[in-house]
C-alpha cells in the first residue's frame, strides 16, 4: 500500500525555504508519495487567528529573528533574515506551482517550489514578479512564459483554491504543514516526528 503525505505550503514562508530539501529528502528516503498543495496564507490566517508579520506583538516579531538564525545555522542553508522582498505576495508563486504540478507532475513541482522559496530568502529576489518566476521555470527547462498563461487560468486558479480549502478543512494554520496518515504536523522543526511516522515508529 502506497504511503500518502500531503504537503500544505505557501512558498513565502522561511520555514517552508528552511525545511523543504530536507522534508522533500525524508519522504525520498521512506517512499512516501507527496501530494503538494500549495495555498493562500492569507486566507488561512483570517480564519485561524494568524496575523501577518507587520501585525504581529515587537516580542514576536523580535524571537522570530532568533530562531530563523538558530534554523539557518542548523540547516546549514543561507538566509537572509530580512530580506530585499518581504513581505511578498505568495498568489502568483502558488499557482505557478501548481501549473507546474498539473502540467509536469509534483517533482518537477517541488523542485520548482525549493526554487522560489530560495529566491526569497538567499537571492533577495521579488518572487511575486512574473519575469523573476519565469527564469526559475526556465532554469528547469520550461517554458516560463507559457506557464505563467497557465497559472492564469481558471482551472488553476480553483486548483489553490481547493487547496486552501482543503488546509482549512485540515486545521491548517502556519506553513509548512504536513498530513501523514491524517496526523498533523506544524512547522519544519516537527521533521524528526514526521520521520518517526514515516517509519511506522
Amino acid at each position: 500500500m502506497a504511503k500518502i503525505c500531503e504537503y500544505f505550503l505557501s512558498p513565502v514562508s522561511p520555514y517552508t525555504y528552511l525545511g523543504h530539501d530536507a522534508f522533500v529528502a525524508l519522504a525520498s528516503r521512506h517512499q512516501v508519495q507527496l501530494v503538494l498543495k500549495p495555498f493562500d496564507l492569507g486566507r488561512v490566517f483570517s480564519v485561524s487567528g494568524g496575523l501577518p508579520l507587520a501585525q504581529r506583538a515587537p516580542q514576536r516579531q523580535n524571537y522570530r529573528l532568533t530562531e530563523l538564525k538558530r534554523w539557518s545555522e542548523f540547516r546549514q542553508l543561507p538566509l537572509n533574515l530580512q530580506p530585499k522582498f518581504f513581505p511578498v505576495s505568495g498568489d502568483l508563486a502558488c499557482r505557478l506551482i501548481a501549473a507546474v504540478q498539473l502540467a509536469h507532475g509534483t517533482e518537477c513541482a517541488l523542485a520548482l517550489t525549493g526554487l522560489i522559496c530560495r529566491t526569497i530568502w538567499v537571492d533577495e529576489a521579488n518572487a511575486a514578479d512574473e519575469a523573476t518566476l519565469a527564469r526559475l521555470a526556465e532554469s528547469l527547462d520550461l517554458d516560463g512564459p507559457q506557464l505563467l498563461k497557465a497559472a492564469a487560468l481558471a482551472n488553476v486558479q480553483s486548483t489553490v483554491a481547493q487547496h486552501t480549502d482543503d488546509a482549512i478543512a485540515a486545521g491548517v494554520f502556519g506553513s509548512p504543514w504536513y498530513v501523514y496518515e491524517e496526523q498533523p504536523f506544524w512547522g519544519q522543526d516537527r521533521l524528526d516526528f514526521v520521520e518517526r511516522a514515516f517509519s511506522g515508529a
